[in-house]
């Protein structure tokens, strides 16, 4: 069973992948595989990137989407015209002859990964570029521009030792994807440790996170910018104890919860023991 593994954390944004795509898709009749892609409005593979955090800490993260090529998919169960096909290899292609187009499966799919060709009349998405891997391509295009490695595609088991860390997008749909994701962002929480009374910050001071719903905790020091940073954390409520030599210790936990998003805290001051 071919599968998909997407590592976020290999991803630097560089589009390549949704560029072949077009360049593969764009103005070329693969049938019975596929129609062309329009050259606007579709991207069948889309790197959408996603701004975290409070400036100064923020980070920019690249999430590669395409057809998530579900076991369990709903697109499938939405069309009334048998247009979809799961071949042997697992990859569940939209036949273009079958397909009238009502959009119903667009609708259902939770990854907006089916789009509506109006100019075709016709519904259409990643296909795998099984036309080339019937062709001896051991890869689709997306796969074979990545310089990063960010996407792979080849046999579940071949995989298996990753997968056991992956996950899936929208988890809660239950789709059963072939397409894994390995380190998908969780939260983070940063922030900087200093002593403004002498407008200096402070370097190698213990900062302890402690999840206050399930006691769980995390210890850093700062770094030589004064800097902290807790990455891939729950979604929860924290509260912060900062220690230093010399200096008294302090707890924060006042408005510190990433439940909602990730979160730069500021500046915490500590205070010198005269």
């Amino acid at each position: 069973m071919k599968v998909f593994l997407v590592d976020v954390d290999r991803c630097v944004g560089c589009h390549s992948c949704q560029i072949v795509c077009k360049d593969e898709h764009c103005d070329n009749d693969w049938m019975p595989y596929a129609k062309p892609q329009p050259d606007t409005g579709q991207f069948w593979l889309k790197v959408n990137d996603y701004e975290r955090g409070q400036v100064p800490k923020v980070k920019v993260t690249y999430v590669p989407v395409m057809c998530q090529h579900c076991e369990d998919a709903p697109c499938q169960k939405a069309c009334e015209h048998d247009a979809y096909q799961r071949r042997v290899d697992g990859l569940l292609l939209l036949d273009p002859a079958k397909c009238t187009g009502c959009g119903k499966c667009a609708e259902a799919c939770p990854y907006d990964a089916v789009f509506k060709n109006e100019e075709l009349g016709i519904c259409q998405k990643c296909t795998g570029c099984a036309h080339l891997l019937d062709e001896g391509w051991e890869t689709p295009r997306c796969v074979d521009s990545c310089a990063h490695d960010a996407i792979r595609f080849g046999e579940y088991e071949d995989f298996a030792a990753e997968l056991e860390a992956a996950g899936y997008l929208k988890p809660e749909e239950d789709t059963k994807p072939h397409v894994y994701y390995l380190n998908l962002p969780k939260r983070f929480l940063a922030g900087e440790v200093a002593d403004l009374e002498i407008e200096e910050v402070l370097i190698g001071a213990t900062v302890v996170l402690t999840d206050i719903e399930s006691g769980a905790q995390l210890t850093t020091t700062t770094d030589e910018f004064g800097d902290f940073w807790f990455n891939q954390i729950a979604a929860s409520d924290y509260q912060l104890e900062v220690s230093y030599d010399g200096y008294m210790t302090r707890t924060v936990k006042d408005f510190i919860s990433t439940k909602d998003k990730d979160l730069n805290v500021g500046t915490i001051a500590l205070y010198a023991v005269k």
